[in-house]
């Protein structure tokens, strides 16, 4: 493993379960001894903490921009107070840190939270093994370079038609983005039988996740899914997709 930790970046579209594999892929790399995780909900519409079984009491976007030009203690230069502050969002929990990027207040754009997300990213990364990031649907957060340019996207979908357009979509906006192909991963889940007929290039998905009873199960008793049984089929598969991603960034 380098000195940076490897970050990958989880996308897909709403309804696919991102957050759920993005959860169970943080605790799953817990397990195999890669902690410290840096967890970033980066999607305002997620639930990652939820997923994870935390509470978020501040995220990025209720921080206002005006605090950091007025309000800044004494003997506190800006940057020292970001650093403060962005500290106070940061989430600590066994094996893993949290931040979410939340909703701005008010009319306000993401421009600030995702500068202070890029400023913050930079003195944290060093911390972490691995950073997962679960992202909004579109690909926001790598156009702006909030995120910076991750060492894997994962585009998770569902086997159906709609999804797999979304899979070609994502793509091809991530390609234009200056993201290398081999860095480009589609994970499916949900998986019952088989797929669309829909053409989303000759690459095999990296994992299949079965459609798991386990997940609808957390779901409607509003438990974390993180913590679905072990040797739950959706736990074990992604499991092995964490082994998969660990011996990619090793190398």
């Amino acid at each position: 493993m380098s000195a940076h930790p490897f970050t990958i970046a989880v996308s897909g579209k709403g309804g696919t379960g991102k957050t759920t594999i993005s959860s169970l892929l943080i605790r799953s790399f817990i397990r195999l001894g890669e902690a410290p995780v840096l967890a970033v909900d980066a999607d305002p519409n997620a639930n990652l903490h939820e997923a994870l079984g935390v509470t978020v009491h501040e995220t990025l976007g209720s921080m206002r921009e005006e605090a950091f030009s007025r309000t800044i203690p004494p003997g506190m230069n800006r940057h020292d107070y970001v650093r403060f502050r962005f500290r106070q969002a940061l989430i600590e929990a066994e094996g893993f840190d949290l931040v979410a990027m939340g909703r701005p207040e008010g009319s306000g754009c993401y421009c600030f939270a995702n500068d202070l997300l890029s400023e913050c990213m930079l003195q944290l990364e060093r911390d972490y093994h691995f950073i997962v990031i679960d992202t909004e649907a579109g690909m926001e957060h790598i156009s702006r370079g909030t995120i910076g340019k991750p060492d894997m996207l994962l585009i998770v979908s569902d086997p159906g038609a709609r999804g797999l357009r979304t899979v070609a979509r994502i793509r091809q906006i991530a390609t234009q983005l200056g993201l290398e192909k081999e860095k480009i991963h589609v994970v499916f889940n949900q998986y019952k039988t088989g797929t669309a007929p829909v053409d989303i290039g000759d690459e095999s998905p990296i994992a299949i996740i079965p459609e798991d009873p386990a997940v609808e199960k957390a779901d409607l008793a509003a438990t974390p899914v993180s913590l679905i049984p072990e040797g739950s089929p959706a736990r074990t598969a992604v499991r092995e997709l964490a082994v998969k991603i660990r011996a990619m960034a090793r190398k």
